[in-house]
């Protein structure tokens, strides 16, 4: 039940994070992203555009900001990089790219920009 009870936290923390990018002008491209099936699979939460520059955004639902922060890993980064090679090279032709994380706490919500 636990696993279940944290994917739903995910994903609501996942609609308060689309609410906040679509109340600062960003269009939401994509939620969900997944490169593939298998061990080699990575996701990218979402993936907005404003003007010129494409988002991939990491969100984080933890009780603290620091533990969310801290919750994004060096290989979670990796993760999400190669994803975003992989969406920019289908989709992304002639934009800039920027890594961002979200992090949910409770009714708190920090959006930190060129995270990664």
């Amino acid at each position: 039940m636990d696993r279940l009870k944290r994917y739903k936290k995910g994903l609501w923390a996942e609609r308060v994070a689309v609410g906040l990018l679509r109340l600062k002008g960003y269009s939401i491209l994509e939620r969900r992203f997944q490169t593939g099936a298998g061990l080699g699979c990575s996701e990218i939460d979402i993936i907005a555009r404003r003007g010129d520059v494409i988002v991939f955004v990491e969100v984080k639902s933890r009780r603290s900001v620091n533990e969310g922060l801290f919750a994004v890993t060096p290989t979670g980064r990796t993760r999400l990089r190669r994803a975003a090679e992989v969406w920019m090279a289908r989709n992304g032709r002639g934009f800039n790219a920027r890594f961002d994380v979200i992090v949910v706490s409770g009714w708190r919500v920090k959006h930190f920009k060129n995270y990664l």
